[in-house]
C-alpha cells in the first residue's frame, strides 16, 4: 500500500522548533530575493533606455528626465563657466566629463542596491538549510534512542522533515545565484554605455560655445 507524500505544510508543522526556525528564515530571504528580482528586472529595463537618451542628449535639451536630465543638470553649470584662461582643452573636456559621469555613478550605485543580499542568500542559503537539516536528523536520532523505534516507519518522518529545511534552502539559493551573475553583468554593461555617452557628451559640450540660461 502506498502511502501519499506528506505536504510541505504539514512537514513545517511537524518539524523541530529549531528546523522550523531555519525554515522561515529561507523562506522570508526567499521572498526578499524574488523582491529584488522583480525590482532589478524594471530598473535595469529602463536605466538601459535612459542610457540610450543620455547617448542623444544635446546642450540646451529641455525636459529631459531620468538619467540624461541629472547628467546635463550636473553638466550645464560648468560648461556655462565655460574654459579657463589657464585651461587647456583637455583639462577643460576633462572637468565636464568629470561632472557629467558623477550622476552615473550614483544612478549605478542606487542600482545595485539590493545586489548583496542575492548574493548572500546564494551562497549561505544552502548551509543553513544543511543546519535545519543535521538539527532535525540528530533529534530524529535521539527521539529513536529514546523510544527503541528503529523501524523505518518511526526514522523516515523527522528525517523527511530536516531534509526539506535543505530543500527550502536550495529553493532560496539557485535563483538568488543566477539573479546575482545576471545582474552584475547586466549593470556592468548598462554603466559602461553609459559613461561612454556621458565621456561623448563632454566632448561635444567642449567643442560647442557655452550659452546662457
Amino acid at each position: 500500500m502506498q502511502h501519499a507524500l506528506p505536504s510541505p505544510l504539514e512537514l513545517f508543522l511537524a518539524a523541530d522548533p529549531v528546523v522550523k526556525g531555519v525554515m522561515l528564515g529561507l523562506v522570508l530571504a526567499s521572498l526578499a530575493c524574488w523582491t529584488i528580482i522583480i525590482e532589478k528586472l524594471a530598473t535595469i529595463r529602463r536605466l538601459r533606455r535612459e542610457a540610450k537618451a543620455l547617448a542623444l542628449a544635446e546642450a540646451g535639451q529641455s525636459g529631459a528626465a531620468g538619467l540624461a536630465g541629472a547628467v546635463l543638470g550636473a553638466a550645464l553649470p560648468e560648461w556655462r563657466r565655460g574654459q579657463g584662461a589657464r585651461e587647456t582643452d583637455g583639462e577643460y573636456r576633462q572637468r565636464l566629463e568629470v561632472a557629467l559621469r558623477r550622476p552615473v555613478a550614483a544612478a549605478m550605485k542606487r542600482a545595485e542596491s539590493g545586489l548583496p543580499i542575492l548574493a548572500t542568500t546564494g551562497s549561505v542559503g544552502p548551509f543553513v538549510g544543511l543546519f535545519g537539516t543535521v538539527w532535525g536528523i540528530m533529534n530524529s536520532f535521539a527521539g529513536i534512542a529514546a523510544s527503541q523505534d528503529t523501524s523505518l516507519a518511526g526514522v523516515a518522518p523527522g528525517i523527511a522533515e530536516a531534509l526539506f529545511a535543505t530543500a527550502i534552502g536550495l529553493v532560496a539559493a539557485i535563483p538568488a545565484v543566477i539573479a546575482y551573475n545576471r545582474f552584475a553583468v547586466a549593470l556592468a554593461a548598462v554603466r559602461q554605455e553609459a559613461m561612454i555617452a556621458a565621456s561623448d557628451l563632454a566632448l561635444r559640450l567642449s567643442r560647442a560655445a557655452p550659452v546662457g540660461v
